[in-house]
């Protein structure tokens, strides 16, 4: 029988992983690339199809008039226009920075006093429980239980009439910005305690050997949490803080339920600016402008405080 063919290319292993890669001809090259691609492409379409389509579509009425009957009209940037001169615009502006700097400051506060507290303490996992709870609740039941709580004559302000506190009269959800306050206290509640599971996640995976050494040193308390603890929970900080970012500028569900934006667009977001202007008041255009700013701007948040994160790291 005759040789085999010889070929511009030959399929060699690579000593250390043992993956097999086609040389000669074109370079070296996975010989499962295309396998590979196969299995991914699925995904790609129905994340193309389920999140990118829907998007370009929303941009593209977003430079229409279009109310959900007949055909979009083409109106150009008068729906970006009517927007910025919208003086509801510097509300929602307003109130969405407020939910981004209270989700940044008191459930990731809160979260990591927790797991600080109860890190290395026993039944330290039953204390951490209670804040754990409410994160199984979905948005909307946080909304009614809190809306409950502070609505005019509710429990809280029964309570504190029983017992003869002061600011039982305040309007918690009828006055601006305290109802955005007290909206982001019953956010708060419920993120707190996933916000705790993860830094004690982070905790749990810091090497033993820098803190034994560090306790040698005589570090302890706020010296030992300052100079070892929080350095080497950045990493994880970053991804905690990132995500309270865009969580925040998308708030919706708690906002809706207790006070759908008012009362008179006092404690509207910009997530509930888009359901109003396109669900309540039926233009999609405007609706579609309001949804690619407020793409826009979580998205250049998201982007600024990772480089700005990674810029830091890649400085230490």
């Amino acid at each position: 029988m005759g040789q085999p063919a010889v070929t511009s290319q030959s399929v060699q292993l690579e000593p250390e992983t043992g993956v097999a890669r086609r040389s000669g001809g074109g370079g070296a090259r996975p010989a499962y690339r295309w396998p590979a691609k196969g299995f991914v492409a699925p995904g790609v379409f129905i994340v193309a199809g389920l999140l990118y389509l829907p998007f370009l579509w929303t941009t593209y009425l977003s430079f229409t008039r279009y109310r959900g009957l007949g055909a979009p009209e083409w109106v150009g940037l008068d729906n970006y226009q009517a927007l910025f001169s919208d003086p509801a615009l510097l509300t929602s502006l307003r109130n969405t920075a407020l939910w981004v700097a209270g989700t940044i400051i008191v459930p990731v506060g809160i979260g990591l006093l927790i797991a600080v507290l109860t890190y290395n303490m026993r039944f330290g996992g039953w204390f951490r429980l209670p804040f754990l709870i409410p994160y199984a609740i979905s948005g909307v039941a946080v909304g009614v239980i809190w809306g409950f709580i502070l609505q005019s004559g509710g429990a809280l302000t029964q309570a504190m009439d029983f017992v003869g506190l002061p600011g039982a009269e305040s309007r918690w959800l009828l006055d601006a910005p305290l109802n955005t306050f007290v909206m982001i206290g019953a956010a708060a509640w419920q993120a707190s305690g996933v916000n705790a599971l993860l830094f004690v996640i982070g905790l749990q995976s810091i090497p033993k050997e820098p803190l034994e050494a560090a306790r040698v040193d005589g570090a302890s308390g706020w010296r030992m949490f300052s100079s070892i603890l929080w350095p080497m929970l950045r990493p994880l900080t970053t991804v905690v803080v990132g995500l309270s970012i865009v969580a925040s500028l998308k708030t919706f569900d708690v906002v809706y339920i207790m006070t759908q934006g008012g009362p008179g667009r006092s404690s509207e977001t910009l997530a509930i600016t888009m359901y109003r202007e396109t669900f309540v008041q039926s233009e999609y255009g405007m609706g579609g402008a309001v949804s690619v700013f407020l793409t826009v701007v979580t998205l250049t948040a998201s982007i600024a405080y990772l480089r700005r994160q990674l810029s830091e790291r890649k400085a230490l």
